[in-house]
C-alpha cells in the first residue's frame, strides 16, 4: 500500500489486484488530485479494509473508495458492501470491464453505487476527472466531517463507561459517544477488532484503540502530563482543587520550582459544580469547569508542572527532604508539601446502591450525564450547595428534580441565594426529613424505595436517576503514621494540635508549627483536607495562597 505523506488531508481510496493498474490509477489521481488529497492505493479488498480500519480509528474523512470489480477472494461488490460499514458517506465507484457491465448496473441497487468506470479511463481528463470532480462536490456537501477528538463507545448503564466520560470532561478532553449499540459505535467497534464484550472502547485522536482504559493509561494517551520531569522540586502540592491550584499559581509565580499532582481531575468536588454565583469577582457566577480551566492555565503560565491520574501513596520525611511516593513505586522529593488533598463524598449505606453506582446512582454531579436526564424524574441526596447548584442545573431540562434530605430545611446547610432559587424553581421539591432505603434495578437504577424518618412510612418510587452529595469524607488514609488527624481524618494544623499552647511531643523545632502546618515541619494542608476548615471555594483558594507564604517563611529559616 502506498499513500501520499499528509495525514491531514481526505483520503481517496484505491484498490486494484493487478499492480500495474494499481499503480496507474494512484499515478492518474495523484496528478489531479494530490495537492489537496491524500491517495491510499491497496491490492486487494482485505488489505482496503484494512486500510479503512486503521484511518477510521485515526479519525481520518475517506471522500471516495475505487474498487476493481474482478478481484479474487472478494470481489469489487463485495469489498464495497463491507467498506460501506466502515466509511458510510464515502462515494463508491466500481472499475469494470465492457463485459462486466451488468454487474455494476446491480451494484448501483445493492451497495448504492455512485458511479462505475470502464477501464481503460484514458484520458483520464475526459473519463476521469470529471466524474471524481462531481463526486468531491458531493461528498462536500454531505455532512462527513472529521473529528478531531477522543472517541469513547460504551454502554449507557456501565459504570466504567461513565467513568471515562467524566474523566475526560473534568480534564477538558474534547470527546465524542458512541453507544455501543448504534451504528457508528459498532462501526468502530469492528474497525478496532472488538465484539463490545469489554467497553468502554476509547479511541485516541491519532487512531490508538484502548480498551477498558484506567485512569492513568487514558492520561497519557490523550496527551495529559502523568510523568514528573525532576525528582526534586521546591514545593509538591497534593491535589488539584481550589486549594491545591491556589497554591500552584502564587508558589509558581513567586519563583518556587512546583509541581502538582492530582489523582483524578483538576478542580476537586469544586469543578463538577455547575454554577457558582457566590465567588468573588464573578457576579454572574462562573461553572466550576471555567474556574479549575482558568486556573489551570494560570498555573502552567507561571511553569507549574500539572501531573494527572497520579496516585499518592505515602510520605517519607528524611533530614530536609519530604518524599511522596505515587502507587506505581516511582517517588519524587522536595522542600516542602502543601496537601490539599480536598475530600470526597460519602457513600450511601443501603441496599442496592452499591451495584448501581455508575449505572443511574452518581456520587456528586456527573455532569456528563445531564443530557441522558432530558424530561427524566431526577432525585438528589444531600441539603449543601453542591446538591442545590446540581439540582439548578438539572431542573433546566429534567421533567422534575426531587430534593431528599433527613433535615427539616435546606437552610440549615445551603446558602440563601440557593434556597431561593429552588423555592422559585417550578420543578424541584424538595422533601424534607426523608432518607433512601433501598435501589432497585437489574442493569441500571429503576426504582427507590424512600422513608419518612419521623413516621418510618416507606414508599416506591420510579426513578433512573439519583445523585449524592451527602457530606465528605477526607483522602488521608495514606497519611496514617506521619501526619497528624483528628478522629475524622481531617488534618490538624497550627494552632489546633495544640495544647495549652504547646506544640505536638514530636515537634522538634523551637518555633511553634505555623497556622497551615501540619505536625512535619514543612508540610502544610489547605483546603477541605484540614480540620475545622470553611468548605468554600474562596476559602479554599486562599488558604492555598496562605500556604505558599508560609512556605517561603518556612524556606528561609530552613
Amino acid at each position: 500500500m502506498a499513500q501520499a505523506a499528509s495525514p491531514t488531508r481526505t483520503v481517496i481510496l484505491t484498490v486494484d489486484d493487478d499492480p500495474g493498474v494499481s499503480r496507474a490509477v494512484a499515478r492518474d489521481l495523484r496528478r489531479r488530485y494530490g495537492e489537496s488529497h491524500r491517495i491510499v492505493r491497496a491490492e486487494s479488498g482485505e488489505a482496503a479494509l484494512d486500510a479503512l480500519r486503521e484511518l477510521k480509528l485515526r479519525g481520518d474523512q475517506v471522500a471516495v473508495i475505487l474498487a476493481d470489480y474482478r478481484m479474487p477472494q472478494m470481489n469489487g461488490i463485495e469489498f464495497l458492501e463491507q467498506a460501506i460499514d466502515v466509511y458510510p458517506g464515502a462515494r463508491r465507484v466500481l472499475l469494470t470491464a465492457y463485459a462486466d457491465t451488468n454487474a455494476a448496473i446491480d451494484a448501483i441497487n445493492v451497495i448504492d453505487l455512485d458511479h462505475y468506470l470502464l477501464k481503460p479511463w484514458d484520458p483520464p481528463e475526459e473519463k476521469l476527472y470529471p466524474v471524481l470532480d462531481d463526486l468531491l462536490d458531493a461528498w462536500r456537501a454531505s455532512d462527513y466531517r472529521p473529528v478531531g477528538i477522543c472517541k469513547v463507545v460504551g454502554h449507557r448503564w456501565s459504570a466504567r463507561s461513565s467513568g471515562v466520560r467524566e474523566f475526560l470532561a473534568r480534564n477538558q478532553v474534547p470527546y465524542r459517544w458512541y453507544s455501543s449499540d448504534t451504528p457508528e459505535g459498532v462501526r468502530l467497534l469492528a474497525a478496532a477488532g472488538q465484539d463490545g464484550e469489554r467497553l468502554p472502547l476509547v479511541i485516541t485522536p491519532d487512531g490508538t484503540p484502548l480498551v477498558e482504559p484506567d485512569d492513568p493509561d487514558l492520561a497519557a494517551q490523550v496527551g495529559l502530563a502523568t510523568t514528573p520531569t525532576a525528582e526534586f522540586y521546591d514545593l509538591v502540592v497534593i491535589g488539584g482543587g481550589p486549594a491545591g491550584l491556589g497554591a500552584a499559581v502564587y508558589g509558581a509565580s513567586e519563583g518556587l520550582r512546583t509541581v502538582l499532582v492530582e489523582r483524578s481531575a483538576t478542580g476537586g468536588q469544586a469543578g463538577q459544580s455547575s454554577r457558582i454565583e457566590n465567588y468573588l469577582g464573578f457576579p454572574d457566577g462562573v461553572s466550576g469547569a471555567q474556574l479549575t480551566d482558568r486556573a489551570r492555565r494560570q498555573a502552567a503560565k507561571f511553569g507549574a508542572e500539572i501531573l494527572t491520574a497520579r496516585e499518592v501513596t505515602g510520605l517519607e520525611v528524611t533530614g530536609a527532604s519530604r518524599t511522596i511516593h505515587f502507587s506505581d513505586g516511582s517517588a519524587i522529593a522536595a522542600h516542602s508539601v502543601i496537601l490539599a488533598t480536598g475530600v470526597s463524598y460519602r457513600q450511601l449505606d443501603a441496599p442496592g446502591l452499591a451495584d448501581l453506582t455508575g449505572c443511574g446512582v452518581f456520587y456528586g454531579s456527573a455532569l456528563t450525564e445531564a443530557a441522558a436526564c432530558q424530561g427524566h424524574d431526577v432525585y438528589i441526596v444531600g441539603g449543601a450547595n453542591s446538591a442545590g447548584q446540581a439540582a439548578m442545573f438539572l431542573a433546566r431540562g429534567a421533567k422534575s428534580v426531587t430534593i431528599l434530605i433527613r433535615g427539616s430545611s435546606l437552610s440549615a446547610s445551603m446558602s440563601a441565594y440557593l434556597v431561593q432559587q429552588i423555592a422559585d424553581a417550578p420543578n424541584i421539591t424538595v422533601r424534607a426529613g426523608t432518607v433512601v432505603e433501598a435501589a432497585h434495578g437489574s442493569d441500571h437504577l429503576e426504582q427507590l424505595t424512600l422513608r419518612d424518618v419521623a413516621s418510618g412510612h416507606t414508599e416506591l418510587v420510579d426513578a433512573q436517576w439519583m445523585f449524592v452529595f451527602i457530606g465528605a469524607a477526607p483522602l488521608t488514609d495514606w497519611l496514617e503514621g506521619t501526619v497528624l488527624r483528628d478522629a475524622r481524618g481531617f488534618i490538624m494544623a497550627g494552632p489546633d494540635m495544640t495544647l495549652d499552647g504547646q506544640p505536638p511531643e514530636d515537634w522538634e523545632l523551637d518555633r511553634p508549627p505555623y497556622h497551615l502546618e501540619t505536625n512535619v515541619p514543612g508540610v502544610f494542608v489547605a483546603g477541605d483536607a484540614r480540620a475545622e476548615s470553611a468548605k468554600r471555594v474562596a476559602s479554599a483558594v486562599g488558604e492555598g495562597a496562605m500556604a505558599v507564604m508560609l512556605v517561603h517563611r518556612y524556606l528561609e529559616q530552613s
